[in-house]
């Protein structure tokens, strides 16, 4: 139980069912918007571009990205720590979310998609075999952005339905892919492991 407390994974879950549940209750007074959609108006309510990346609009939706974390997350905090998994959490949803309410004027956005598309994009970018793969190619800095940016693309056009935030997948996807490429998470020891020291015996 106490291993389960201390997934950020688990914890990230608890959170967005805690959000869910206060978006209800604000909602029976029409304050839904207010506290948890990022849109437009986001100098006005700046807190919104945190709480909305935990809330969602339905428990549809609730249950999609709560599926996609559990797929994705727990393979990220199997090799960083609690604190560098919710900072790149909380980041890469913001930013995907103000890419979208910026880029596609009179959007509202909320879900949790832009930052786990960004874990999904860190998967990607950081196993060996990508990894050994662009080293091995030798690629400029710039045509292995060109190169993430046109999987991005192809990544985001795969998950195109209506309503779907596409400028907050691709931004969460592709800042994935280049915190993956420089390992940002990497802490240099896997979840579970316990450093020794050696010296002589007491």
């Amino acid at each position: 139980m106490g291993r389960l407390a201390g997934s950020p994974t688990v914890q990230t879950l608890a959170v967005m069912a805690v959000v869910f549940l206060a978006q209800q209750v604000v909602g029976l007074v029409g304050a839904m918007g207010f506290f948890f959609v990022l849109g437009p108006s986001v100098p006005l309510r700046p807190w919104a571009l945190v709480t909305s990346v935990y809330a969602h609009g339905s428990l549809a939706h609730l249950l999609g990205n709560a599926t996609m974390l559990v797929l994705v997350g727990l393979i990220v905090e199997s090799f960083t720590s609690n604190v560098r998994y919710h900072a790149f959490f909380v980041a890469t949803g913001v930013l995907a979310g103000l890419a979208q309410v910026t880029l596609v004027p009179g959007s509202r956005v909320l879900g949790a998609s832009g930052a786990i598309f960004a874990f999904l994009g860190y998967l990607v970018a950081a196993n060996p075999v990508s990894s050994s793969m662009l080293d091995g190619l030798r690629l400029s800095r710039r045509a292995q952005l060109a190169i993430f940016a046109v999987l991005a693309v192809a990544v985001t056009a795969l998950t195109g339905a209506p309503g779907v935030a596409l400028v907050a997948h691709f931004t969460g996807f592709l800042l994935g892919l280049l915190a993956g490429r420089l390992g940002v998470l990497a802490t240099g020891r896997r979840r579970g492991q316990t450093q020794h020291t050696s010296g002589p015996p007491g």
